[in-house]
């Protein structure tokens, strides 16, 4: 739905650009660019990529560059990265050497994985060498 509100916007401020050619001292293209900011966060959440569109949206002339779709571009971008950092991060694995001892399995995960140990309270241990 986005990408639709994005591509129709920057569509009209191309197609009617006597109409939008004063930037941000057309009345109709302001009135525009409240409307299609105001979906974009009802719809993708606030983004720092919106500033930047805004402001050039208030340049004349800047309307012929499709701002509203390259700002929905890159928040959906970031998004795709952080739905598949979050989707590698919880990956499970098991293991099926049944010789191998359960403190030993337990020794190695920790060695092995990238989170930092988690010790009790107290003094702190020697220093690993």
């Amino acid at each position: 739905m986005a990408w639709t509100i994005a591509i129709a916007a920057d569509a009209l401020q191309i197609a009617a650009f006597p109409l939008f050619a004063e930037g941000g001292i057309s009345p109709a293209d302001s009135l525009l660019d409240i409307v299609v900011g105001f979906f974009m966060i009802r719809l993708l959440g606030w983004h720092w990529a919106f500033l930047p569109t805004i402001a050039a949206e208030l340049i004349p002339g800047a309307d012929l560059f499709p701002t509203w779709t390259a700002a929905v571009w890159f928040v959906t971008r970031q998004q795709m990265k952080a739905d598949v950092n979050y989707d590698a991060s919880y990956s499970v694995s098991y293991d099926v050497n049944p010789e191998r001892s359960d403190a030993n399995t337990e020794a190695d995960s920790k060695s092995a994985s990238s989170e930092p140990e988690i010790l009790p309270p107290g003094p702190a241990p020697a220093p690993r060498r």
